[in-house]
């Protein structure tokens, strides 16, 4: 198309753009949103259908919050250490989410160990009825966590 008014530019009317989409980088408090959410979500759901309470509050204290404590340590990590390690960026994402899966799993369960110890050596006559559940709950939230962050952080790269 021909710009009369500068003859210079006259090629350049329309600017070239690429085809493939650009990546969204990688901004942690973005993707503490859905690891928070996600989690809760799903258990407010089941707390909602079985009619009980004490999964309802769960949803949000232990099970989100857990999740979402595990995914601000595995966000920060990734995004200082994540992309210079070098498996982490060649291997297949299934892979990688699977390995950080079963990290957060384990550390999970090491933490509700560690919680439910020290809480009985602090005020062993105190009864902790919350205690009871995160067994359960701190491993499938940093499971749940590590998975969300991990693939999102995968994400970012391009191939």
């Amino acid at each position: 198309m021909f710009n009369q008014k500068d003859p210079i530019r006259s090629e350049e009317s329309y600017a070239v753009r690429s085809a493939q989409p650009r990546q969204k980088p990688f901004v942690l408090w973005r993707e503490l949103i859905p690891a928070y959410l996600s989690p809760a979500i799903m258990a407010s759901i089941g707390g909602i259908v079985t009619a009980d309470k004490v999964l309802q509050l769960r949803a949000l204290t232990t099970i989100g919050g857990a999740s979402l404590l595990m995914a601000l340590w595995i966000g920060l990590w990734l995004r200082k250490r994540g992309s210079r390690t070098r498996w982490m960026v060649k291997t297949p994402r299934v892979i990688v989410v699977g390995c950080f899966a079963l990290a957060g799993a384990m550390l999970g369960l090491m933490a509700s160990w560690g919680i439910s110890n020290v809480l009985h050596i602090v005020n062993p006559s105190l009864s902790w009825t919350w205690l009871d559940y995160i067994g359960f709950d701190f491993p499938l939230s940093g499971a749940l966590a590590c998975t969300i962050m991990t693939w999102r952080w995968r994400a970012s790269f391009t191939k």
